[in-house]
């Protein structure tokens, strides 16, 4: 028979080992985005700047865009200054943190989001040096087949 002794010495044993584990499973998940970008751009630089300050783990390949997006099925006609691949989904251009912290909860069926171009306004387009200026722009939510439907519309106006 096992004393009581034994048994607080085993309970106190597993409770240490397990212990690790309960701080990493209360840990949040930081989503993980993956970023292709020229090396001397800066407005990417700020763009991913803004991504982790909103929460996410960035990893950036300094190769340029052009190969990935192609690879991710991205039309030219939606290109930007940066690529990116987060849990499945692609993201092209300035695409706010908001927006793609939507895509991740709603998981809509797509390739992923894009804003084309590099509205002014837009997060990484967004410093003194465009003088608090914000262009209207578009996310897009782009489909497989080539379509989009508009995921988000900014209006533009100065805050």
């Amino acid at each position: 028979m096992r004393t009581t002794i034994e048994l607080q010495r085993r309970r106190w044993l597993a409770m240490a080992l397990l212990l690790p584990l309960a701080d990493a499973w209360a840990a949040p998940i930081r989503p993980s985005v993956e970023v292709w970008k020229d090396p001397n751009c800066g407005c990417c630089k700020d763009w991913v700047a803004h991504l982790v300050a909103n929460g996410f783990a960035v990893k950036v390949n300094e190769t340029g865009s052009n190969a990935m997006r192609s690879q991710l099925g991205i039309a030219e006609k939606y290109g930007s200054c940066h690529t990116a691949l987060v849990a499945g989904y692609a993201l092209e251009g300035h695409v706010p943190a908001r927006d793609i912290k939507r895509l991740l909860q709603g998981r809509p069926e797509g390739i992923g989001l894009a804003v084309p171009g590099m509205p002014v306004g837009s997060p990484g387009m967004d410093g003194p040096e465009y003088g608090n200026r914000k262009d209207a722009y578009n996310v897009l939510l782009l489909k497989k087949d080539g379509s989009f439907t508009v995921y988000q519309t900014y209006d533009g106006k100065k805050s």
